[in-house]
């Protein structure tokens, strides 16, 4: 069974709350739920975790070094300037793909800079919370690919 840490970074826990125009009406709960049973279907275990606080993510990060196949991160503000996130990333040495609800791209200026994007495998952006199934998808096929 290939196994992945999903992580989510600040205020992601808003999601269903915060801007509906651009990050959807899913809740936080429906949107994990929907991540664990697609990962059920796909014979994913997925591990999800959330935090608002750096240094947590940077210790889910280096946890899932020890058990986990790859991991899938939503930095949320954190992209734009985490280095600590991003070396941590790197370290582990396990495929990363970044989501993003919105499309960071047409947004703010500030949002189309991610530090995150040059170590990681692939980006999704702008897909709204169907980016995080997509994402479960092709790491799946990345997973299974390194390991032919």
């Amino acid at each position: 069974m290939i196994r992945l840490s999903l992580i989510h970074g600040p205020n992601l826990n808003l999601l269903g709350i915060r801007e509906a125009d651009i990050y959807g009406t899913d809740s936080f709960d429906d949107i994990n739920r929907k991540i664990k049973q697609r990962g059920q279907e796909c014979g994913l275990e997925v591990r999800i975790f959330q935090s608002n606080h750096e240094g947590e993510i940077v210790d889910a990060i280096q946890d899932a070094r020890q058990w986990a196949d790859g991991i899938i991160i939503n930095p949320g503000a954190l992209t734009h300037y985490s280095y600590s996130i991003r070396d941590a990333l790197a370290a582990v040495r396990l495929p990363v793909i970044e989501v993003h609800v919105s499309n960071v791209h047409a947004r703010e200026e500030f949002r189309r800079h991610s530090v995150v994007s040059p170590i990681v495998v692939g980006q999704i952006v702008g897909m709204g919370t169907y980016g995080y199934l997509l994402a479960l998808d092709a790491m799946r096929h990345i997973v299974e690919q390194s390991h032919m």
